[in-house]
C-alpha cells in the first residue's frame, strides 16, 4: 500500500498541504545538459577564436625585411600567456552561457553548471588536439620514415667505418683463416716478431674487441697485446704498454662521458616533464575558477515580491 508523507506550510494565515510518495526523490534533477553542452561549445569556440587572433598578431610582429623581430624566447613567453588568457576568457564566457541558459537562480547550481562546462570543454579540446596531433603525426610519418632510413644507412656506414680492428676480427672468423692462423702459430711459436703484419693486426683486433666488449682483459692477454703492439710498430715494450694504456684510458673516458651526458639528458627531461605538468595543473585550476566566476555572473537573481494583505 502506497503511503504519503504530508507537509504543511503556513503563509499569511493560510495552510497549504502537499504530499509525495514515500521513497520518491527529495528534489528533481536540476542540471540542464543542453545548457552545459552549449556553454562548453561556446567556451571552446571563443578560446579558439582568441588563439587565432593571437597567431595573427604574432605573425604581424614578424618583420623579416628590417629584422626588427622579437626574439624566440619573447615569442614563447607571450604565446604562453596569450594561450592561458584566451582559454580563461573562453571558459568564463562558457560558464556564463551555461548558467544563463539553465534558468537557475541557485548559486550552487550555477557554479556546478560552470564546472560542468569546464570539464566538457577540456574534453572537447583534448579530442580536437588529439585529432590534430594524429593528423600531423600521420603526415610526418612518411617523411620521418625516409629520414630514419637515411639515418640508419648513415649509422650503418659509420659503424662499418668505426669497426676497425673489430671488423677485421669478425671477418677473420672462418675455418680456412683459423687453419692458417693455427699453422702460423705452429710455425712461429706465437712469437710476434716472426708473425706477419696482417697476422699481428688480426690478433690485435681480436684482443681490442674483447677489451671493449668485456670491459677488461686478463693479465696474460694484456701482456700479449703489448708484445703484439711493440712488434708491429717496432717500439719498446714500455712504449707499447704506455700506448695501450693510453688507448684504454681514452675508451674509459669516452664511456664515462657518454654515461654522464645520458644521465644529464634524463634529468633534464624529468625536470621539464614535471615543470610542464605543474603548468598544466595551474592552467586547469585557473580555468575552473574562470568558469565558476562566469557561471556565478550568469546565475539569475531572485527578486522578492511582497504583497500587502
Amino acid at each position: 500500500m502506497q503511503r504519503t508523507v504530508s507537509t504543511a506550510d503556513t503563509m499569511a494565515g493560510t495552510t497549504a498541504a502537499y504530499g509525495a510518495p514515500e521513497g520518491a526523490p527529495a528534489l528533481p534533477p536540476r542540471i540542464s545538459w543542453g545548457a552545459v553542452i552549449a556553454g562548453a561549445v561556446v567556451a571552446v569556440i571563443v578560446g579558439l577564436m582568441l588563439n587565432v587572433l593571437g597567431v595573427a598578431v604574432g605573425a604581424s610582429a614578424v618583420d623579416a625585411t628590417s629584422g626588427d623581430t622579437p626574439s624566440g624566447s619573447t615569442f614563447g613567453i607571450v604565446s604562453g600567456i596569450w594561450l592561458l588568457v584566451a582559454n580563461l576568457i573562453g571558459l568564463a564566457v562558457g560558464g556564463y552561457v551555461a548558467a544563463r541558459f539553465s534558468g537557475t537562480a541557485d548559486d550552487t547550481d550555477g557554479i556546478l553548471h560552470g564546472l560542468s562546462v569546464w570539464g566538457i570543454g577540456y574534453l572537447i579540446s583534448a579530442v580536437l588536439l588529439g585529432n590534430i596531433i594524429a593528423g600531423t603525426a600521420s603526415t610526418a610519418y612518411q617523411g620521418a620514415s625516409s629520414i630514419l632510413g637515411g639515418v640508419a644507412s648513415g649509422a650503418g656506414q659509420a659503424a662499418s667505418a668505426a669497426a676497425g680492428p673489430a671488423q677485421q676480427a669478425v671477418q677473420g672468423i672462418n675455418p680456412q683463416a683459423l687453419i692458417e692462423r693455427a699453422r702460423t702459430a705452429l710455425q712461429t711459436g706465437g712469437d710476434p716478431a716472426r708473425m706477419t703484419s696482417e697476422q699481428r693486426n688480426a690478433e690485435i683486433g681480436t684482443l681490442v674487441t674483447r677489451r671493449l666488449t668485456e670491459g677488461n682483459l686478463p693479465q696474460q692477454d694484456r701482456e700479449r697485446l703489448n708484445q703484439l703492439v711493440a712488434a708491429e710498430y717496432n717500439i719498446s715494450p714500455d712504449e707499447a704498454q704506455r700506448r695501450v694504456a693510453q688507448v684504454e684510458q681514452q675508451a674509459v673516458n669516452t664511456a664515462q662521458e657518454a654515461e654522464r651526458r645520458a644521465r644529464e639528458a634524463a634529468d633534464a627531461a624529468a625536470t621539464a616533464s614535471a615543470t610542464a605538468a605543474y603548468y598544466v595543473f595551474g592552467a586547469m585550476l585557473l580555468g575552473a575558477i574562470a568558469a565558476v566566476l562566469g557561471a556565478r555572473v550568469g546565475t539569475r537573481n531572485v527578486h522578492t515580491v511582497r504583497r500587502t494583505a
